[in-house]
């Protein structure tokens, strides 16, 4: 009797490039992250976005622009293009007021709690199927968030809700590109949200400008905008290197980084309840991205046959 033979595949070089890549941008937005919560303490919110988003856009457009040329302006839904990049802008204002008053690996921990949300959000509004494995895992993350939160206590109390609006518009935000990624392309799409946000901050800039004399502040406002530009230049090139599937577990990478830049900038170490919280939440999150690689592995293997 013949057995069938198995196949491992090993991991392609191109694979292994978007792996670095994912968490080297993990890395850059969690420094972003942790430079934002300590600018923001002497710079205004308004200020400190304004920066974010304007140095991004030149910094994107000085990488892209030779590269695409007027081409990356082509697309087929300017306004949706438009009204995601003011979503982004938003969820940008809900995470910097969160950082106000939460701790960078909590708040951080609390946002990754996004894609398992996107997932029950697409089985109800796309009536995508819903295994019952990941409604488990959704359940998993939210007693993580519930050890964070902890509500009726007094360690974080109304706050809570700029947090808690950040996971439900960014996965607002995620549905929305996932839908716009079927006709649109990733630089055009990336070259629309920062734009987007460096012209509504610049109109309203006026109500939130301050005179900065300490160039030591200036620097640190200009290296937010950078790690915001690479890092998201460094996700999107990972992700034309390497299936989603594959990228989303080392994502969570990022809660690290946070909690290492919540330590050497604020000296802050989470709690035990709070790390048995993080945990569950990378945890949780750790196995939806292996369960998505396994069943989109099995998918390709069966329209093989």
């Amino acid at each position: 009797m013949n057995h069938p033979r198995v196949i491992r595949r090993k991991a392609t070089p191109s694979v292994l490039a978007g792996i670095g890549l994912v968490m080297m941008a993990m890395a850059c937005f969690a420094f972003m992250d942790s430079l934002t919560k300590q600018v923001t303490l002497s710079v205004p919110i308004l200020m400190v976005m304004w920066a974010r988003y304007f140095i991004q856009a030149v910094v994107t457009s000085v990488v892209i622009l030779p590269k695409t040329g007027r081409t990356v302006l082509i697309t087929e839904r300017p306004w949706v293009q438009i009204g995601r990049g003011a979503l982004l802008l938003f969820t940008t204002l809900l995470a910097i007021l969160s950082l106000q008053f939460l701790p960078v690996g909590e708040f951080s921990a609390i946002v990754m709690t996004s894609p398992l949300l996107v997932t029950l959000l697409a089985a109800r509004l796309l009536g995508e199927h819903v295994s019952r494995l990941r409604i488990v895992l959704v359940c998993g993350s939210f007693l993580g968030t519930l050890m964070i939160v902890r509500p009726g206590s007094d360690t974080f109390g109304w706050v809570m809700v700029f947090p808690l609006t950040l996971v439900v518009a960014n996965a607002a935000f995620q549905l929305l590109t996932s839908k716009i990624a079927q006709t649109e392309k990733s630089m055009t799409t990336h070259f629309y949200s920062v734009w987007t946000g460096a012209v509504l901050t610049s109109l309203m800039l006026y109500w939130g400008w301050s005179t900065i004399d300490n160039l030591s502040l200036w620097f640190e406002i200009f290296l937010i905008g950078v790690a915001g530009a690479i890092g998201h230049f460094l996700l999107i090139v990972a992700f034309e290197k390497s299936p989603t599937a594959v990228l989303m577990p080392y994502m969570y990478a990022q809660i690290g980084f946070a909690m290492f830049g919540g330590w050497l900038l604020f000296d802050h170490i989470p709690d035990h309840l709070s790390m048995l919280g993080i945990g569950l939440i990378a945890v949780c999150g750790l196995a939806g991205g292996i369960l998505t690689l396994v069943e989109t592995r099995a998918a390709a293997a069966n329209a093989e046959h």
